[in-house]
C-alpha cells in the first residue's frame, strides 16, 4: 500500500516541460530528408509519394463515412442536402473569398506542377495531359465534398477554437480524437509530398534551362551519372527552401508568407498568359484567322482582370519578396540580352 501511495504521488507532480524543439531544426530536417529523396532518383520519389497517397486515402475515406454517419446520424437526409457550404448571406464576405482564391490557387499550381516532370514519362504527350486532367478530376471531387461535409458538420465557422486546425476539430466531432490526431498527421505527409514533388518538379526545369544554356550549363544542366538526377539543382533548391522557411518564419507566419509569395509569380504569369492571348489574336491578329471578339478579347481581359484583383490583394511580404525576386530575374535576363539588344534563349520543349 506505501509503494502504491508512492506512486500516486509521483504521478501526481507536475510534469517537467518538454523543450520545444526550434523551427529551424524542422525545417533543417524536412529540408534534408526531401533533398536526400530527390537525389535518389525519381524512383524513389515516386514510391514515397505512392506510399503518402495510400495513407492519405486511407484516413480522407474514414472522414467522409464517418461525417455522412454524424450528419444522417443528427439530422437525417436534411443534414446532408443543403445549399449552405456554398453560399451563406449571413457570413458570406468577398475579402475572404478573395483571399482564399490565392490559396487555392497553389491546388492549381500542383496540377500545371505535373508537366514539369515529362522528361521522365513514357510516351509524354498522352500520359502527362492525362495525369494532369485526372488529377485535378480527382482532387477537385474529393476536395469539394470534404470541404462541403465539414461545412455542413461545423456550420458556424465563428465558434471554431482555433482556425489553424478548423479541419482537424471537425473530424474530432465526428471521429473522435483519434481521426483529430490521423488528419493532422496527413496534412503533415501531404505538405512532405507536395515538397517532394515540387522540388522534384523545379529541379527538373532548371536542368531543362540549363540543358539549352538559359541558365549556365555546368551547373544546371548537371545530371549525376549514379541516378541521373540534377543533383546541383537539387541541393540548390535545398538550399533556397531552407532559407525562405527560416526567413519567412522570422518575419512571421511562414506557411502563410510562403504561399502568398508563390502566388506573387503564378498569378503574375497567369496574367501575362492572359494578356498575350488578347495582344496576339486581338491586336495583332493572325492571318486568313477571323478576330472572335469574345474568346479573343472579352475572356483573356476578364481573366488578367480577376487575377490582378487576386495578386493585388496579397500581403505586402509576398509583394517585396516576389518583388525582388522578379527584380533579380529580369535583370539576369538584360544581363544575358545585352541590355535587351538580343533575343532571350528559350526552352526547348519539342521532345517533352
Amino acid at each position: 500500500m506505501a509503494a502504491w501511495r508512492r506512486f500516486i504521488r509521483q504521478r501526481a507532480r507536475p510534469t517537467p516541460n518538454i523543450p520545444q524543439i526550434p523551427f529551424v531544426v524542422w525545417a533543417a530536417a524536412i529540408v534534408g530528408i526531401v533533398t536526400y529523396l530527390n537525389l535518389r532518383g525519381i524512383k524513389t520519389s515516386a514510391l514515397t509519394n505512392k506510399v503518402l497517397l495510400f495513407f492519405m486515402f486511407v484516413v480522407v475515406g474514414f472522414f467522409i463515412l464517418l461525417a455522412v454517419r454524424y450528419l444522417f446520424h443528427v439530422e437525417g437526409w436534411r443534414g446532408l442536402v443543403s445549399t449552405q457550404p456554398f453560399y451563406d448571406p449571413k457570413t458570406f464576405r468577398w475579402p475572404t473569398v478573395l483571399t482564399a482564391t490565392s490559396f487555392a490557387a497553389l491546388t492549381y499550381i500542383g496540377f500545371d506542377g505535373v508537366t514539369t516532370l515529362s522528361e521522365e514519362v513514357e510516351n509524354p504527350k498522352r500520359n502527362v495531359l492525362l495525369a494532369t486532367v485526372l488529377t485535378c478530376v480527382f482532387a477537385g471531387v474529393f476536395s469539394v465534398l470534404e470541404v462541403y461535409l465539414g461545412a455542413r458538420v461545423w456550420p458556424d465557422w465563428n465558434t471554431f477554437p482555433n482556425l489553424e486546425t478548423a479541419f482537424m476539430d471537425i473530424c474530432r466531432r465526428v471521429g473522435g480524437l483519434l481521426l483529430f490526431h490521423g488528419m493532422g498527421a496527413i496534412l503533415m505527409l501531404a505538405a512532405f509530398g507536395s515538397a517532394l514533388t515540387g522540388g522534384l518538379g523545379a529541379a527538373r526545369l532548371l536542368y531543362g534551362m540549363g540543358r539549352d544554356n538559359v541558365f549556365p550549363r555546368g551547373i544546371f544542366g548537371h545530371l549525376s551519372p549514379k541516378t541521373s538526377t540534377p543533383s546541383y539543382s537539387i541541393a540548390l533548391i535545398g538550399l533556397v527552401a531552407f532559407g525562405g522557411a527560416v526567413g519567412l518564419n522570422y518575419i512571421g507566419h511562414a506557411y502563410q508568407h510562403a504561399g502568398e509569395t508563390l502566388n506573387f509569380g503564378a498569378f503574375l504569369a497567369f496574367m501575362g498568359v492572359n494578356f498575350a492571348t488578347f495582344w496576339q489574336f486581338t491586336v495583332l491578329g493572325r492571318p486568313g484567322r477571323e478576330r472572335r471578339i469574345f474568346v479573343d478579347a472579352v475572356l483573356p481581359l476578364f481573366g488578367f482582370a480577376f487575377c490582378a484583383v487576386i495578386w493585388w490583394k496579397l500581403h505586402l511580404i509576398a509583394k517585396v519578396v516576389g518583388g525582388i525576386w522578379f527584380a533579380i530575374g529580369v535583370g539576369y535576363v538584360g544581363i544575358k540580352t545585352r541590355g535587351f539588344r538580343e533575343k532571350p534563349m528559350m526552352i526547348d520543349f519539342t521532345d517533352s
